[in-house]
């Protein structure tokens, strides 16, 4: 123990007199934070868009004042004709246009014909086009259930449809937050950066300046050494998780419904995954260089597999096949449940037991992996 705990403390020395390494691990995470929460969302506001109302009656201009007063639209143009709104959507200055047909104020108060609107969306971003779409649905339902309920028609009572009263309440985010959703993810890639690339970037940058063949021919044990190049980046990595998850409530006032020990508890197992995988790319690299391109590359893979920006509930059965060998998506899965959910012990065991199970292939690979000679 004692020959660990001088190993150790060399690695801390060694990471303290590198400058570079220093603002990544304490400055680059927490400006992460605070620009990407911004930066990764799919909410949309003040979507521009055209009118071309073809009607122009009092009805028709409060279905365009509804739009135009919503916080998600901005009116840029209003048009006499449908295809100078085409025009706009063309030459990508409105990204909806939105058609009032003729006779629509008519419609409305004959009540015979059911009034019509037309959406033309610029569906070159198809993840826009929905969100724009979903968007205007929203504001036309309102608007109908309005002109409902002032229409000047009589029904016969037996004629008059049931009425349905549908009541839409969100658990876990009931104002739709995407700050709420994206913070724990964020915090995850954090982690996974401190763990994954610093750790491999490590041990390569030792093989640079020769100090890894001093080690090789000293008395120092194999488990000495990878615990010495473990433990001071797994220190770090659940000091940078406690930092972010403070940062996180402070600046972004997320919540914490759950215990923070599940969350240190799942960490500290993580984090010996993506420290493994770390010393395992730099047992095949070269060069800081070579170990920099190598993390990124699964790092990448791993990130965009995860569910941390698109849901992966609909991927193929083959891809699904590949991402259970994914400790990201374990994590974000984990630290969701427990910090929006308040999942206890038992909900999160599932993927805490996988991520266990990774941790103990990826530690017995770098472990395999890695030659002492001496």
């Amino acid at each position: 123990m004692k020959t660990l705990g001088f190993l150790i403390q060399k690695e801390f020395l060694q990471v303290r007199r590198n400058r570079m390494m220093l603002p990544v691990i304490f400055v680059v995470p927490i400006v992460q934070l605070l620009i990407l929460v911004h930066a990764a969302t799919f909410e949309l506001k003040n979507v521009n868009f055209a009118v071309a109302d073809l009607d122009r009656t009092p009805v028709s201009a409060s279905l365009v004042r509804d739009f135009s007063s919503s916080p998600y639209f901005n009116l840029v143009a209003y048009c006499p004709t449908e295809k100078e709104g085409m025009h706009h959507l063309y030459e990508g200055s409105a990204g909806m246009v939105l058609v009032i047909p003729r006779h629509f104020g008519k419609d409305r108060a004959v009540g015979v014909r059911t009034p019509t609107v037309q959406i033309l969306l610029d569906a070159v971003n198809g993840t826009n086009a929905g969100i724009i779409q979903a968007y205007s649905m929203r504001i036309i339902g309102t608007y109908s259930a309005r002109m409902l309920s002032e229409s000047p028609v009589i029904i016969p009572e037996a004629m008059r449809p049931v009425a349905w009263r549908t009541e839409v309440r969100h658990w876990f985010n009931p104002e739709l937050n995407f700050k709420t959703f994206m913070v724990p993810g964020i915090l995850v890639l954090l982690v996974t950066i401190i763990g994954f690339l610093l750790s491999g970037m490590n041990v390569v940058r030792e093989k640079e300046i020769g100090t890894i063949e001093q080690i090789n021919v000293t008395p120092v044990k194999k488990y000495h050494f990878i615990a010495a190049k473990l433990i001071p980046f797994w220190i770090i990595g659940l000091f940078e998780l406690a930092l972010g998850l403070a940062v996180g409530k402070l600046a972004f006032d997320i919540p914490m419904a759950g215990s923070l020990w599940l969350i240190f508890l799942s960490a500290a197992v993580y984090l010996i995954v993506v420290l493994s995988m770390g010393l395992l790319v730099s047992t095949v690299s070269e060069n800081q260089q070579q170990s920099m391109f190598i993390s990124f590359f699964f790092m990448m893979i791993f990130i965009l597999m995860s569910g941390l920006f698109t849901s992966v509930d609909s991927i193929p059965a083959w891809a699904d096949v590949i991402n259970s060998f994914n400790p990201v998506a374990y994590f974000i899965k984990i630290m969701r449940m427990v910090l929006l959910k308040g999942s206890g012990f038992y909900d999160i065991l599932p993927p805490l037991l996988s991520i266990a199970g990774l941790a103990a292939l990826t530690l017995s690979l770098a472990v395999w992996r890695y030659r002492k000679v001496g």
